[in-house]
């Protein structure tokens, strides 16, 4: 698995190759995190999600699952 961190945190970022002392990390958890990422960086596109032009958090939660759907469809 991957080094825990003073806060508890699991470091899933694999180490650079020229590293004296390689850490172990989980691939699994690795790949999941990079799907993620991915993912708000698509939904971020969207200008509206990027500045939170709505003042009502559900009108804001509205345009979420608006840019995720549009997302995941294309």
């Amino acid at each position: 698995m991957g080094s825990t961190l003073a806060c508890g945190a699991i470091a899933v970022i694999p180490p650079k190759r020229n590293r004296l002392v390689q850490r172990a990390y989980d691939k699994e958890l690795y790949k999941a995190r990079h799907l993620i990422e991915n993912f708000f960086s698509k939904i971020k596109q969207f200008r509206a999600i990027a500045t939170r032009y709505d003042k009502l958090s559900r009108n804001f939660l509205a345009g979420v699952h608006l840019a995720s759907a549009c997302v995941l469809l294309n």
